[in-house]
């Protein structure tokens, strides 16, 4: 005891020592290390204010947008540097409820709580935690996290069992894990060794019969653990293997060895795709496909479900990879607990696609689970934020469908028969209130959830009062003028209804279709036909012949009016030609000397000029022969490239008579038309400058890198100036196909355009466009740019919401940005992300607008009544964040927003034109593009 109380003296010496010492550095400091430390206080205070008001700000935007998958990762890092437990708790509890979380943020979390927990209490909560993390994804890292934490708990009653069953449900969820499963082998196996340790006897003496029976049952567990392992296909197998020859005293049996081979046969197959997963980037989706696909011929249900859990786990947002394991579960598995749980975790992580949702609805039903859980997990859908307003049509319909199923229509009355009237009541309301707020449009105009009600009324309920009801209500929101709809009416009434009934609908359909109005009049004259009286037939035969008459009498005059439209166009197009003429000599009249007479060879030129522009195809430069205007372009051209930075070399003024004579020799030049039978080996450019002194040598530098160059031909005008295009002949088709990637390549500060060569007189259908036009949902639209925004400054922008795959920003045919941008993301989560984060910023004093990629169609400007006729005009949807549609990023002009009559799908997949385009007195006229009148004033 003196010896001890001599050593707590000791130590408190030192101590005190060490505190004088202290304190004699801090006084010799002085005032400037008291300015100093004041300094530092303070940018820490400022600091605490600035993490503060974060703080508030994101819970602030959390309480408007819960499903803020980001703004969630940002405030649980802020609590946690601040020290805010109880906070910090609470944010990762909201957010688990949200979204599976991943592997780093469970650890994190379940580190945070172990730290703090003290009591018995408070270790069953962290069991409790354990639980839903190993729920969320299949972790190897989270498992060893469980078994090792059940581990400290050993000396509580029924400890050791508790771990054994951690680390055996470890070994099903990840035993399989060729990289990571032999973690938990190993640390299965060194606490089943640790047991073995503390029931050996002690030293020299003699175990008794118990003890002895103890370390034999303790022996051969840890014999099955290696013998259970080596029958595995895992990462270093052999390592394994030497170490159970290492350990055991007998030799390892036959069929240890047997196994330990095969599995190691199988680890040889299944090496070249853990290869290629090890060096793939991310996402790895091609990879993990190709492993699926191997896993699946093997037909092993546990290791197919290892990989696609795997897949999963690096690609939780993508709901295609979701939908193709599921569809797996449930049709080979079909294990209640597993497919519920996999369903569970697939709306979770997509919330926004309504197939998965469709997809956990029918689980739920095959698997009958309560009708309450189904009706929340149906109303948690509907809160979800679908990207657009069909999609609430179609989960309504799977809920719909599943009540429908549930109902008893033997009885006249049932609670599961009011039930389905009151959700058929409900989402008609609701997506007349909740979508059509929310995306500007109906979601489903075709009313086909009130059509399916009514045929539930007649067909399963016998009731054609209600029935006839709903179809009226159909019929009074813009769908009387459909022929299909009134046809759809009259054949539910013929089944389930009466001929009074068929006869009174065809008389409306007869009087209100304006679409196809003759196949209307043909079934009520079939109807009658066959039931009618002569009264009967008289009638319908008058009220048909009144209703054709009036129908044709509007389409000729839509087509008087269209034929005078035509020629009223074709007369202006004649007067600009006869001015552009008189302009033309006019100004030639003026160059020309007293007494000079105008050559025969100008007349010459101008023929072969007219001739082969007949036969070039459209895609040429707007410019004409008239070199005076090229010489404007050029001027402008080069006043624009000035503007941005990009220097226009002087041109010598020794250097205009080169450019006279070259022009002179290329005036007398014989004209060569192209040969459409090499249309194959040629490509046509366009969109050079006219300013180019030799566009043959320059451009054969450009193109022999594709391929050997038989000929390059320009244009030239009727003076003999370059007019911007040309024709690049190669020897073999492969060198004209990889030409074509030369296309948009900056050729003197211009964007040259590569196109294949053909002819759109006779192929006037052809179209050439790079860019895809429709809905992109991993791809953003960028507005509002300034035009000094550069490539990498908006890559710099954008890589804070995900990874950025190509940027393209976009510029007219002289190369001058228009402040518009194309960003393609990974996939569509990321996008999402960046467009809540995104729009609305201002950026060097522009406010930007972005909204997920969705271009209008493209019309072709050859045959601009072909694209109207055969396109519908297909309403662009916003897309919004992660679980969020957000409408107010769309970026739809006004004039595309209006609700287009053009084309509408009705429910039975019939295309019907509206009577904006079918009606004599309503239909707009066509108009000729530029194209058609070439071709019009070349055939006269």
């Amino acid at each position: 005891m003196a010896a001890v109380g001599a050593e707590e003296e000791a130590a408190a010496a030192a101590t005190a020592e060490e505190e004088r010492r202290r304190e004699g550095a801090r006084e010799s400091e002085g005032e400037c290390g008291d300015e100093g430390d004041s300094d530092s206080s303070a940018d820490g205070e400022d600091e605490e204010k600035e993490n503060e008001a974060e703080i508030q700000r994101l819970e602030e935007q959390l309480s408007i947008n819960a499903f803020d998958y980001n703004c969630h990762l940002d405030l649980i890092k802020l609590l946690r540097q601040e020290g805010e437990l109880v906070k910090l708790r609470r944010a990762r509890q909201k957010m688990s409820e949200l979204f599976p979380l991943t592997e780093e943020i469970w650890l994190d979390w379940l580190k945070d709580e172990i730290r703090m927990a003290s009591e018995s209490t408070d270790r069953e909560k962290v069991y409790e935690l354990f639980e839903r993390a190993v729920k969320d994804y299949i972790c190897p890292e989270i498992w060893l996290e469980y078994a090792q934490y059940s581990i400290g708990g050993i000396g509580q009653e029924g400890g050791i069992e508790k771990v054994r069953s951690i680390f055996e449900r470890a070994l099903t969820a990840v035993g399989l894990h060729v990289t990571k499963g032999t973690a938990i082998w190993e640390a299965y196996r060194e606490f089943e060794n640790a047991i073995l340790e503390t029931a050996q006897p002690a030293a020299g003496s003699i175990p008794s019969p118990e003890q002895q029976q103890t370390l034999s049952a303790q022996l051969e567990k840890i014999h099955m653990l290696f013998r259970r392992q080596l029958g595995i296909p895992l990462l270093d197998m052999e390592t394994a293997y030497a170490e159970y020859e290492e350990w055991s005293e007998d030799p390892i049996p036959e069929a240890v060895i047997k196994n330990y081979k095969k599995a190691l046969q199988q680890m040889e197959k299944s090496k070249p795709y853990e290869e290629a997963l090890l060096v793939a980037e991310t996402p790895k989706l091609a990879e993990y496909q190709a492993y699926i696909d191997f896993e699946m011929k093997a037909g092993d249900p546990a290791r197919i479900q290892l990989i696609y859990e795997r897949a999963l786990a690096e690609n939780c947002l993508v709901p295609d990879l979701w939908a193709r394991y599921n569809q797996y579960l449930d049709r080979q598995l079909k294990v209640k607990e597993l497919v519920l749980s996999a369903h569970d975790r697939a709306v979770r992580n997509c919330p926004w696609t309504v197939g998965l949702w469709n997809r956990y609805l029918l689980a739920m039903e095959r698997h009958r689970v309560d009708h309450q859980i189904v009706s929340e997990n149906f109303e948690k859908a509907l809160n979800a934020g679908f990207i657009q307003a069909t999609d609430y049509v179609e989960i309504w319909q799977a809920y719909l469908d599943y009540l429908r199923r549930r109902v008893d229509f033997t009885q006249d009355s049932s609670k599961e028969l009011e039930e389905l009237r009151s959700a058929f009541a409900r989402a008609v309301e609701y997506l007349k209130q909740e979508v059509e707020e929310r995306f500007s449009e109906s979601g489903d105009p075709s009313c086909t959830i009130m059509q399916n009600w009514a045929r539930t009324e007649a067909r399963l309920c016998n009731n054609m009062q209600k029935a006839r009801e709903l179809w009226d209500s159909i019929m009074t929101k813009g769908n009387a003028k459909y022929a299909n709809m009134w046809l759809e009416y009259y054949n539910l009434e013929r089944a389930h209804g009466d001929t009074q009934h068929c006869r009174k609908a065809l008389h409306r359909a007869v009087q209100c279709t304006s679409d196809y109005p003759e196949h209307v009049c043909e079934v009520l004259l079939s109807l009658e036909r066959i039931e009618g009286t002569l009264e009967d037939w008289d009638a319908a035969v008058q009220k048909t012949e009144n209703r054709l008459a009036r129908v044709n009498e509007q389409r000729a005059k839509a087509a008087e009016k269209e034929a005078a439209l035509v020629k009223q166009e074709e007369e202006k197009a004649e007067q600009r030609k006869q001015a552009r003429a008189e302009k033309k000599a006019s100004k030639k009249a003026k160059k020309m000397k007293p007494g000079d007479k105008r050559k025969v060879e100008d007349d010459d030129d101008e023929e072969w000029g007219q001739e082969e522009e007949a036969e070039q195809p459209s895609k040429r430069h707007k410019g004409g022969g008239d070199s005076t205007h090229a010489e404007e372009e050029v001027e402008d051209m080069e006043i624009e490239t000035g503007l941005f930075g990009r220097s226009t070399p002087a041109r010598p003024a020794a250097s205009s008579k080169q450019k006279e004579k070259a022009a002179a020799s290329r005036k007398e030049a014989p004209r060569i038309l192209h040969d459409s039978a090499k249309d194959n080996l040629t490509v046509f450019v366009s969109n050079l400058s006219y300013s180019m002194a030799d566009p043959e040598v320059k451009l054969k530098e450009l193109f022999e890198s594709c391929g050997e160059v038989v000929e390059i031909r320009p244009i030239f005008s009727n003076r003999g100036t370059f007019r911007g295009y040309c024709y690049v002949e190669f020897m073999d088709e492969k060198s004209a196909l990889q030409a074509l990637g030369l296309d948009r390549r900056i050729v003197e500060g211009r964007p040259m355009f590569v196109s294949p060569c053909v002819d759109k007189n006779k192929n006037p259908d052809f179209k050439v466009f790079r860019y895809s036009t429709a809905l992109e949902k991993h791809k953003l639209f960028i507005s509002g740019l300034p035009f000094s925004c550069t490539k990498e400054e908006l890559e710099e922008m954008c890589k804070a919401h995900g990874n950025v795959k190509d940027i393209r920003l976009v510029t007219n045919r002289a190369g001058k940005p228009k402040g518009l941008a194309y960003v393609e993301y990974e996939n569509e989560a990321q996008a999402s992300q960046a467009v809540l984060k995104m729009d609305g910023l201002t950026m060097k004093e522009n406010v930007i607008k972005v909204a997920i990629s969705n271009p209008p169609l493209r019309k072709f400007s050859d045959r601009p009544e072909a694209g109207r006729a055969s396109q519908p005009m297909i309403p662009r949807q916003s897309y919004g964040a992660r679980g969020k549609g957000r409408t107010q990023l769309s970026m739809v002009p006004r004039a595309l927003q209006r609700q287009s009559n053009l084309v509408t799908k009705a429910e039975n997949g019939m295309v019907q034109n509206s009577p904006a385009t079918s009606s004599a007195s309503t239909e707009e006229p066509k108009k000729m593009s530029n194209a058609d009148f070439a071709r019009m004033l070349l055939e006269k």
